[in-house]
């Protein structure tokens, strides 16, 4: 099985890249303005989409994407239009990869068969979805893989070399490191912490190392792909678009950070 995930990878190790992996929420701050954010990304640099799925308990974030989620909500944003969502930027883009990075309450209420069939038909590439431990691995994990999809899990500063095989064990696509303790946008990440750390992981892996969490301007982008496979922002997007910025302005920025990773 060779996914859009892969496909990029290859593609960025061939010319030598790091990745820029961008996150937003799904239909904040509407379902129209988000289809154009998405849309633009590939434009601003992003190598790789982190779709937000709007959740009302979302216990791994801060509150800058508690906020987008609760907009999305109210904004009448559902899976299902979620991955509307999804399909109508395929229709434009059929190489960008699409993860969806959400929890698992709105996947169990859909149905996991039906969920992963509509995904899969929808354009999505891969799944973060950070409540489920590897514990729960045949619950939704070894079903995405079997359905084509990548199933993407978290590796954090307190996963000692007890825990980490167990978290890579059914890990593909990439493995996406959490640089700091805690939620998203709560502190900055420190090449100097996380260099050592990724090469942790990837003396027990053969998969990409992303590192998120954290990351909030250019020059950080860069130093946390200097000593990665590349870098995640999400906080920092999000902030700009709860700001009302125009979708070509949070563009704008968006280009910022991806110059910033692929210039180490």
């Amino acid at each position: 099985m060779t996914t859009r995930i892969d496909a990029k990878f290859a593609e960025l190790q061939q010319q030598g890249r790091k990745a820029f992996v961008s996150y937003v929420m799904a239909g904040d701050p509407d379902y129209d303005r988000s289809l154009e954010i998405v849309r633009g990304l590939p434009g601003a640099g992003v190598d790789i989409i982190e779709l937000g799925l709007p959740f009302t308990d979302p216990m791994a974030d801060g509150p800058t994407i508690q906020l987008a989620g609760q907009r999305a909500l109210e904004g009448g944003m559902t899976l299902n239009k979620t991955l509307a969502l999804a399909r109508a930027f395929r229709e434009g883009d059929d190489t960008t990869p699409i993860v969806l990075m959400g929890y698992y309450n709105p996947i169990y209420s859909h149905g996991v068969d039906k969920f992963l069939a509509d995904a899969k038909a929808a354009g999505i590439d891969g799944l973060i979805v950070v409540d489920l431990p590897p514990e729960e691995d045949s619950e939704l994990c070894i079903p995405a893989q079997a359905a084509g999809l990548n199933f993407i899990r978290l590796a954090t500063p307190t996963t000692d070399d007890k825990r980490l095989p167990r978290v890579l064990q059914n890990t593909s696509g990439f493995v996406y490191y959490v640089s700091i303790t805690g939620i998203t946008g709560a502190a900055e990440a420190e090449a100097t912490d996380v260099g050592p750390e990724v090469a942790r992981i990837k003396s027990a892996s053969n998969l990409p190392v992303i590192v998120g969490f954290g990351i909030n301007t250019p020059a950080k982008s860069k130093a946390i792909a200097s000593v990665a496979d590349g870098a995640v922002v999400g906080s920092a997007i999000v902030s700009k678009i709860a700001d009302g910025n125009s979708v070509s302005d949070v563009l704008a920025f968006v280009k910022t950070l991806s110059d910033g990773a692929h210039s180490a």
